[in-house]
């Protein structure tokens, strides 16, 4: 499982030599109080660590650097106690390659009226300091995320704790390594993309292995390695009578724990944290990875089916984000429509692979035949998703560059049972309403693969996306297709003239 205490957020305080020893040391404490009040708050998933106050350009660029190649730190938080020159901070910020929050606050929530005086306002001169801190950043042209109010309001903590999310998910693609068995389903345009521009904009790296080498891994696997698995899924889902021991079809439930054990043994020694395959090419397979793949998702991996490795990458990054909250994240894929009036609705699934981390019940574990890949009636696991809110998330690339399209959807329970539907699915109404959330989809370009989520919100997404330095796209409540279409005419604009 993935845990985001192992990360960091560095927590810098700005200030200046000029105010003297007895005054940075009270800046020192209050900026200690305030990382200690952070770092314990169950609202924020990551350590708060404290930095010494920096007062010159040479202990700013020192902090910075060191932050780029400390392991655990996802990226710094940064506040203006007193007034900090902004001149100090450019070689700094031109170095730092992590993400960078801005904390707008002060360490005092109120005024002291009948005290106040000028050594008090010397002090305390946030709302000054972060104003000059924040010029440099906008004139030096940065992504960066503001974050204004009170340090121990659940509002900002809980926008900090957002961002934290964000960054732990960008800092985990970093180094990262994404496995293709086979390529993408022949003759997709929206799966295919440039893989070496994911490599300098996104930094991870996707690369494919013939089915040969996962069969090989497959053939590897014990008898009483499958046997354990085989027991492991009665005793974790319903499983269907046919697939029991000592019945017609256990033997095809042998073959997709076989499956599932080598293609864990091989991302494992591959330190791979997601994979693609495809139907069309399962040479040396059984059956298509079905279970498999559903139960790597639930353990963290990424997933893409047809070859997908953008939607693959971003279920990884969605999982580690989301690390910890209720609810579930899975790769999945807009598949047919409700257009009754006043009950308008989409129907998610794929064929096989959604990740049982959204499921509202103890899943059924089935076989039914496929009717496509020609290969044996692969094992699944079936189940429905709850009600509630969500979103869609797609990563698609324009050729220019890559967009992240993001869509607000609402859960909702099927009116009816789906007895003879024999895959996992969702049932949701996308925001503002049926007509204008798919026609902004198709807009705006997004793909049928998506991640679905059922605990970030969309401001996670924009994080990431400003992370990431790629266009971001959401659809909600508030979107109507004039302003849509509007954005992304401005959008192509903004991007051909600052194409990099």
């Amino acid at each position: 499982m993935i845990s985001l205490k192992t990360f960091e957020a560095w927590f810098v305080t700005g200030s200046q030599d000029l105010y003297g020893e007895k005054t940075l040391h009270q800046v020192s404490a209050h900026a200690g109080k305030m990382v200690k009040g952070l770092d314990h708050s169950s609202r924020i998933p990551v350590r708060i660590v404290f930095k010494p106050v920096v007062t010159n350009p040479e202990a700013i660029l020192a902090v910075c650097r060191e932050a780029n190649n400390a392991e655990n730190c996802i990226g710094i938080i940064a506040w203006m106690h007193t007034f900090s020159p902004a001149k100090m901070w450019i070689g700094g910020l031109k170095t730092l390659q992590k993400p960078l929050l801005h904390l707008h606050t002060q360490f005092n929530r109120d005024i002291p009226w009948k005290d106040i005086d000028m050594d008090f306002m010397n002090l305390n001169q946030s709302a000054h300091g972060d104003r000059e801190f924040g010029y440099m950043m906008t004139r030096m042209r940065l992504n960066r995320k503001v974050v204004t109010g009170y340090w121990e309001d659940h509002g900002v903590q809980d926008k900090i704790n957002t961002w934290c999310r964000a960054a732990c998910g960008w800092h985990d693609w970093q180094g990262a390594q994404f496995v293709r068995f086979g390529d993408n389903m022949r003759q997709v345009a929206v799966t295919e993309g440039d893989k070496v521009e994911a490599a300098l904009r996104f930094g991870f790296s996707v690369n494919t292995h013939g089915v040969g080498d996962l069969a090989k891994a497959i053939r590897e696997v014990s008898d009483k390695e499958v046997s354990g698995l085989c027991k492991e899924y009665a005793d974790t889902y319903k499983l269907s009578t046919t697939l029991k021991k000592g019945n017609a079809e256990h033997g095809s439930l042998r073959e997709a724990a076989r499956i599932e054990a080598g293609l864990r043994s091989f991302l494992l020694q591959g330190h791979f944290k997601g994979f693609t395959d495809t139907f069309e090419d399962l040479h040396g397979l059984a059956q298509l990875p079905g279970i498999a793949a559903q139960r790597l998702m639930m353990e963290g991996y990424g997933f893409g089916a047809e070859g997908d490795w953008k939607t693959a990458a971003l279920v990884r990054a969605m999982k580690v984000m989301a690390s910890g909250l209720p609810g579930g994240n899975s790769f999945m894929e807009d598949y047919t429509y409700h257009f009754e009036p006043e009950h308008e609705w989409v129907l998610g699934s794929h064929m096989l692979e959604i990740c049982p981390s959204i499921a509202d019940h103890k899943p059924s574990c089935e076989i039914h035949p496929l009717g496509i890949g020609g290969k044996k009636d692969p094992v699944r696991l079936v189940f429905g998703t709850k009600g509630g809110p969500g979103l869609n998330a797609s990563v698609i690339d324009l050729g220019d560059r890559f967009r992240l399209v993001v869509s607000e959807v609402e859960v909702v329970s099927p009116p009816h049972a789906l007895p003879k539907l024999p895959v996992a699915r969702v049932l949701w109404k996308p925001w503002p309403d049926m007509a204008t959330g798919c026609t902004a989809w198709i807009l705006a370009g997004g793909a049928h693969h998506t991640c679905f989520s059922q605990n970030l919100q969309a401001e996670h997404l924009t994080d990431f996306a400003d992370m990431a330095a790629i266009e971001c796209i959401c659809i909600g409540r508030d979107t109507t297709l004039p302003e849509l279409k509007n954005e992304l005419r401005w959008n192509d604009l903004y991007y051909s003239l600052n194409h990099r």
